[in-house]
Protein backbone atom coordinates (compact mmCIF):
# COMPACT_ATOMS: atom_id res chain seq x y z
CA UNK A 1 0.00 0.00 0.00
CA UNK A 2 2.73 2.49 0.95
CA UNK A 3 4.41 1.92 -2.43
CA UNK A 4 1.60 3.86 -4.12
CA UNK A 5 2.96 7.13 -2.71
CA UNK A 6 6.67 6.42 -3.16
CA UNK A 7 8.87 7.02 -6.22
CA UNK A 8 9.86 3.94 -8.26
CA UNK A 9 13.44 3.86 -6.98
CA UNK A 10 12.19 3.22 -3.44
CA UNK A 11 11.38 -0.40 -2.54
CA UNK A 12 8.53 -0.91 -0.10
CA UNK A 13 7.10 -3.94 1.70
CA UNK A 14 4.08 -3.83 3.99
CA UNK A 15 1.61 -6.18 5.63
CA UNK A 16 -1.59 -6.10 7.66
CA UNK A 17 -0.75 -9.13 9.80
CA UNK A 18 2.20 -10.63 11.69
CA UNK A 19 3.85 -13.47 9.72
CA UNK A 20 4.65 -16.50 11.89
CA UNK A 21 8.13 -16.83 10.35
CA UNK A 22 9.20 -13.28 11.30
CA UNK A 23 12.30 -13.32 13.51
CA UNK A 24 14.80 -11.01 15.17
CA UNK A 25 18.58 -10.98 15.19
CA UNK A 26 20.24 -10.93 18.63
CA UNK A 27 21.02 -7.20 18.34
CA UNK A 28 17.35 -6.52 17.69
CA UNK A 29 16.16 -8.90 20.40
CA UNK A 30 18.18 -6.92 22.94
CA UNK A 31 16.20 -3.79 22.07
CA UNK A 32 12.80 -5.43 22.58
CA UNK A 33 13.52 -8.02 25.27
CA UNK A 34 11.38 -6.33 27.96
CA UNK A 35 8.57 -5.12 25.71
CA UNK A 36 4.94 -6.18 25.96
CA UNK A 37 3.58 -8.57 23.33
CA UNK A 38 1.96 -5.87 21.18
CA UNK A 39 5.18 -3.87 20.94
CA UNK A 40 7.18 -7.03 20.24
CA UNK A 41 4.91 -8.02 17.36
CA UNK A 42 5.02 -4.53 15.83
CA UNK A 43 8.79 -4.35 16.09
CA UNK A 44 9.36 -7.88 14.77
CA UNK A 45 7.07 -7.52 11.77
CA UNK A 46 8.51 -4.10 11.00
CA UNK A 47 11.96 -5.67 10.82
CA UNK A 48 10.52 -8.51 8.73
CA UNK A 49 9.22 -5.97 6.19
CA UNK A 50 12.53 -4.12 6.24
CA UNK A 51 14.53 -7.27 5.51
CA UNK A 52 12.21 -8.24 2.67
CA UNK A 53 12.65 -4.75 1.22
CA UNK A 54 16.42 -5.03 1.56
CA UNK A 55 16.37 -8.34 -0.31
CA UNK A 56 14.33 -6.79 -3.12
CA UNK A 57 16.92 -4.01 -3.25
CA UNK A 58 19.63 -6.66 -3.67
CA UNK A 59 20.96 -6.45 -0.12
CA UNK A 60 21.45 -9.40 2.27
CA UNK A 61 19.00 -9.83 5.18
CA UNK A 62 20.90 -8.29 8.09
CA UNK A 63 20.13 -7.04 11.58
CA UNK A 64 18.62 -3.55 11.79
CA UNK A 65 19.45 -2.35 15.30
CA UNK A 66 18.18 0.84 16.91
CA UNK A 67 19.94 4.15 17.46
CA UNK A 68 19.84 6.51 20.43
CA UNK A 69 16.56 8.12 19.32
CA UNK A 70 14.91 4.82 18.39
CA UNK A 71 15.76 5.22 14.71
CA UNK A 72 16.57 2.09 12.64
CA UNK A 73 20.26 1.74 11.80
CA UNK A 74 20.51 0.62 8.19
CA UNK A 75 23.42 -1.19 6.52
CA UNK A 76 25.97 0.95 4.67
CA UNK A 77 24.76 2.68 1.49
CA UNK A 78 21.08 2.09 2.33
CA UNK A 79 18.46 4.68 3.33
CA UNK A 80 15.18 3.57 4.85
CA UNK A 81 12.24 4.03 7.18
CA UNK A 82 9.90 1.74 9.15
CA UNK A 83 6.39 2.34 10.46
CA UNK A 84 3.70 0.40 12.30
CA UNK A 85 0.29 0.95 13.84
CA UNK A 86 -2.69 -1.25 14.70
CA UNK A 87 -3.27 -3.49 11.68
CA UNK A 88 -0.36 -2.27 9.58
CA UNK A 89 3.44 -2.57 9.37
CA UNK A 90 5.63 -1.31 6.56
CA UNK A 91 9.17 -0.44 5.49
CA UNK A 92 10.71 1.48 2.60
CA UNK A 93 14.34 1.44 1.47
CA UNK A 94 16.48 2.86 -1.31
CA UNK A 95 20.11 2.97 -2.32
CA UNK A 96 22.02 5.89 -0.84
CA UNK A 97 22.88 6.89 -4.39
CA UNK A 98 19.17 7.43 -5.08
CA UNK A 99 17.77 8.85 -1.83
CA UNK A 100 19.19 11.08 0.88
CA UNK A 101 16.33 10.46 3.31
CA UNK A 102 13.04 8.57 3.61
CA UNK A 103 10.28 9.08 6.15
CA UNK A 104 7.09 7.01 6.20
CA UNK A 105 4.34 6.82 8.78
CA UNK A 106 0.99 5.05 9.22
CA UNK A 107 -1.93 5.87 11.51
CA UNK A 108 -5.54 4.70 11.82
CA UNK A 109 -8.01 7.05 10.14
CA UNK A 110 -9.55 7.99 13.49
CA UNK A 111 -9.60 11.11 15.63
CA UNK A 112 -6.63 11.98 17.77
CA UNK A 113 -6.99 11.42 21.51
CA UNK A 114 -8.22 14.43 23.48
CA UNK A 115 -5.56 17.02 24.11
CA UNK A 116 -3.09 15.78 21.49
CA UNK A 117 -3.93 18.22 18.71
CA UNK A 118 -3.13 21.29 20.80
CA UNK A 119 0.25 19.74 21.64
CA UNK A 120 1.33 18.85 18.11
CA UNK A 121 -0.12 21.70 16.05
CA UNK A 122 0.29 25.41 15.42
CA UNK A 123 -2.64 27.86 15.16
CA UNK A 124 -2.32 28.16 11.38
CA UNK A 125 -2.38 24.35 11.07
CA UNK A 126 -5.56 24.14 13.13
CA UNK A 127 -7.18 26.70 10.83
CA UNK A 128 -6.18 24.54 7.87
CA UNK A 129 -7.67 21.44 9.51
CA UNK A 130 -11.04 23.13 9.92
CA UNK A 131 -11.15 24.07 6.23
CA UNK A 132 -10.16 20.55 5.17
CA UNK A 133 -12.75 18.94 7.46
CA UNK A 134 -15.48 21.07 5.88
CA UNK A 135 -14.35 19.90 2.46
CA UNK A 136 -13.95 16.17 3.24
CA UNK A 137 -15.23 15.05 6.65
CA UNK A 138 -14.45 11.39 5.89
CA UNK A 139 -10.73 12.00 6.45
CA UNK A 140 -9.45 12.55 9.97
CA UNK A 141 -7.27 15.51 9.07
CA UNK A 142 -6.05 15.97 12.65
CA UNK A 143 -4.61 12.46 12.56
CA UNK A 144 -3.14 13.10 9.12
CA UNK A 145 -1.36 16.16 10.47
CA UNK A 146 0.21 14.01 13.18
CA UNK A 147 1.11 11.35 10.60
CA UNK A 148 2.74 13.94 8.33
CA UNK A 149 4.77 15.38 11.22
CA UNK A 150 6.00 11.90 12.12
CA UNK A 151 7.15 11.37 8.51
CA UNK A 152 8.91 14.75 8.62
CA UNK A 153 10.83 13.80 11.75
CA UNK A 154 11.83 10.42 10.30
CA UNK A 155 13.20 12.14 7.19
CA UNK A 156 14.81 14.95 9.21
CA UNK A 157 16.71 13.05 11.87
CA UNK A 158 19.13 11.03 9.67
CA UNK A 159 20.05 14.25 7.85
CA UNK A 160 20.32 16.59 10.84
CA UNK A 161 21.14 14.21 13.70
CA UNK A 162 19.13 16.28 16.15
CA UNK A 163 15.64 16.64 17.55
CA UNK A 164 12.85 18.38 15.64
CA UNK A 165 9.81 19.40 17.68
CA UNK A 166 6.22 19.38 16.45
CA UNK A 167 6.33 23.19 16.52
CA UNK A 168 9.47 23.33 14.37
CA UNK A 169 7.77 22.53 11.06
CA UNK A 170 4.59 23.99 9.57
CA UNK A 171 2.58 21.41 7.61
CA UNK A 172 0.37 22.26 4.63
CA UNK A 173 -1.97 19.39 3.74
CA UNK A 174 -3.61 19.47 0.34
CA UNK A 175 -6.69 17.53 -0.84
CA UNK A 176 -4.83 16.27 -3.93
CA UNK A 177 -2.81 13.76 -1.87
CA UNK A 178 0.27 15.92 -1.31
CA UNK A 179 1.64 17.92 1.59
CA UNK A 180 4.61 20.13 2.37
CA UNK A 181 6.54 21.01 5.52
CA UNK A 182 8.23 24.38 6.06
CA UNK A 183 11.01 24.25 8.60
CA UNK A 184 11.08 26.96 11.26
CA UNK A 185 14.60 26.03 12.32
CA UNK A 186 17.87 25.96 10.39
CA UNK A 187 18.13 22.75 8.43
CA UNK A 188 21.18 20.75 7.40
CA UNK A 189 22.89 21.03 4.04
CA UNK A 190 21.66 18.36 1.62
CA UNK A 191 22.94 17.98 -1.93
CA UNK A 192 24.85 21.23 -1.54
CA UNK A 193 21.79 23.25 -0.50
CA UNK A 194 20.35 24.29 2.85
CA UNK A 195 17.26 22.22 3.63
CA UNK A 196 14.26 24.49 4.25
CA UNK A 197 11.43 21.97 4.08
CA UNK A 198 10.03 18.72 2.73
CA UNK A 199 7.49 17.62 0.15
CA UNK A 200 5.41 14.50 0.70
CA UNK A 201 2.41 12.47 -0.35
CA UNK A 202 -0.46 10.95 1.58
CA UNK A 203 -2.98 8.15 1.07
CA UNK A 204 -6.16 7.18 2.91
CA UNK A 205 -7.24 3.59 2.32
CA UNK A 206 -8.76 0.67 4.24
CA UNK A 207 -9.11 2.68 7.43
CA UNK A 208 -5.50 3.85 7.39
CA UNK A 209 -3.64 7.10 6.78
CA UNK A 210 -0.20 6.77 5.17
CA UNK A 211 2.33 9.55 4.63
CA UNK A 212 5.67 9.45 2.84
CA UNK A 213 8.60 11.80 2.26
CA UNK A 214 11.59 11.04 0.03
CA UNK A 215 14.51 13.40 -0.38
CA UNK A 216 16.30 12.50 -3.60
CA UNK A 217 20.09 12.15 -3.57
Amino acid sequence: MIGQILPPYVVAVDTTDDPPDAFLFPEEEAVISKAVDKRRREFTTGRFCARRALELLGEPPVAIPTGARGEPLWPPHVIGSITHCDGYRGAAVAAESAAAAIGIDAEPNGRLPDGVLSTISLPEERDMLRRLADRDPGVRWDRMLFCAKEAVYKAWFPLAGRWLGFEDAVISLRPDGTFSARLKVTGPTVNGRRLTGFSGRWLVRDGLILTAIVVAA
